[in-house]
């Protein structure tokens, strides 16, 4: 009797974490979503879809990454409370 190997899953083509991943070019924003969660991401829900693909580009690069984000977090964080002032003025 001959046992067969046993394949591995997830060991063919894993990256690690320091390379950056390369999702097909139709790769939708929940695709890239999960990805830059399983890479650890932070504050990945506030990127876009251009975004999320530089991030996973450059994934090696931590202080361009940091860069991207914090520019989403602002630019996330400046549209809260515009409504209630709209809405003051116009009182």
């Amino acid at each position: 009797m001959v046992k067969k190997a046993k394949k591995q899953k997830g060991a063919e083509g894993s990256a690690s974490p320091k390379e950056g991943i390369i999702l097909h070019a139709g790769a939708s924003r929940n695709e890239l979503m999960i990805a830059a969660k399983e890479r650890g991401v932070k504050n990945f829900r506030v990127l876009n879809k251009q975004e999320l693909a530089d991030v996973l580009k450059n994934i090696g690069d931590q202080k361009v990454v940091d860069a991207i984000v914090a520019d989403a977090v602002a630019r996330w964080k400046s549209g809260w409370g515009k409504e209630k002032a709209k809405n003051e003025s116009q009182s």
